[in-house]
């Protein structure tokens, strides 16, 4: 049960440490986050984090704004935090990869659950100087996905991002706008009535409180919430520097699939994409079905569907399947093991077993990573 307190405390940090804040998240994960605001505000604990904002201490002044704009406050104590998804983010910090810190809490304006919304998501992202070609594609899928109801997820931007909300709202679909600022700033102003519209068939998710204005910095550290809350994500059109670049470069650090939507050879939109296409592994879809096929258990219940009885490996996706089938049933293997026998990449391989453990279907030991039994 989520106790007021928590959620002052909660929305305190939020407050003061500027995210990602990892050394914040470790306090909150050794003492409570009840306790780590007492230590912060105290000047004890993450100062380095915290020390020009501690004395910002108006915790119940930011959820009196976020309730007056129909938004919450949605923590990890709370049921419908998106655990499953932000695991990932946990599973890479602890890899050391940077900057994949989990959020202290998410700021959401919906009328929906936060963890219903994004059980079943994908993200569709791209250029904000989209072409025609891009919009139309990116509207498409978003629209197919909605239809099958899966949740669409982007940052809002203009261009590819807004395209892939429409086109979710246009199938009567749900849609998540990820934001680098509080879900109460209309960023940017142009989309003011399209957030408007997310936040009632969708939600407006943000971890900065109300009233944070958007910062370069600020959509570099969102990206990796836009990763983390989808089963994969789409670049539809990215230039050679894109902010799409860096969502990509998350996706693939947490392991989840990259996909992206080929281009003209020609149009300098479409460079971002074959690059990743070339370079970083990213599989080329060109529409929904595509999507599906790649992002794996998305879309399970319309596929599995059958009179005979399921495996428990019915619905994982070929990637996790070819890492399952690769651990032994007794003894146990390391995950440098896994992946050169699975062909699957090592870093893919660590996100992934976590992911399965959960599932029930694997079980680590002594001398690595099997398949549990019974």
């Amino acid at each position: 049960m989520t106790t007021d307190e928590t959620r002052l405390a909660r929305a305190y940090l939020l407050r003061v440490a500027e995210p990602p804040a990892p050394e914040v998240v470790s306090l909150v994960a050794d003492f409570g986050p009840v306790r780590a605001a007492e230590l912060v505000r105290a000047g004890k604990a993450a100062n380095d984090e915290t020390a020009a904002r501690r004395h910002l201490d108006v915790a119940a002044r930011d959820l009196e704004e976020a309730s007056g704009r129909q938004a919450r406050l949605v923590i990890p104590e709370d049921d419908e935090w998106p655990a499953w998804q932000l695991l990932a983010l946990a599973n890479a910090a602890a890899r050391g990869v940077p900057g994949m810190t989990e959020p202290l809490g998410l700021w959401v304006r919906s009328h929906a659950r936060l963890d219903e919304l994004v059980q079943e998501a994908v993200a569709v992202i791209g250029a904000r100087a989209a072409t025609s070609y891009g919009e139309q594609v990116a509207g498409e899928i978003a629209y197919d996905l909605a239809q099958r109801s899966v949740t669409v997820v982007s940052g809002a931007a203009y261009g590819i991002d807004g395209c892939a909300h429409r086109g979710a709202l246009g199938a009567n679909g749900s849609t998540v706008a990820v934001l680098a600022c509080g879900v109460d700033v209309a960023y940017p102003a142009g989309h003011t009535d399209l957030l408007s519209r997310i936040a009632v068939d969708g939600a407006v998710v943000s971890e900065y409180p109300p009233g944070t204005r958007p910062a370069r910095h600020r959509f570099l550290v969102r990206n990796r919430l836009i990763a983390a809350l989808a089963a994969g994500t789409v670049v539809v059109e990215a230039g050679r520097r894109s902010g799409s670049r860096n969502t990509a470069a998350t996706t693939s650090a947490l392991g989840r699939p990259l996909m992206a939507v080929p281009g003209p050879v020609t149009s300098a939109m479409s460079v971002g994409c074959h690059d990743l296409l070339r370079t970083a592994g990213a599989t080329a879809v060109c529409t929904a079905e595509d999507v599906l096929a790649d992002a794996g258990r998305i879309g399970v219940d319309a596929t599995t569907r059958s009179d005979e009885p399921m495996r428990s490996t019915d619905g994982l996706d070929r990637v996790m399947l070819r890492v399952h089938e690769e651990l032994p049933s007794r003894g146990g293997f390391s995950a440098e093991r896994i992946a050169v026998g699975s062909g699957v990449p090592l870093p893919r391989v660590r996100a992934l077993l976590p992911e399965l453990e959960l599932l029930g279907l694997v079980q680590k030991c002594e001398a690595g990573w099997c398949r549990r039994q019974g």
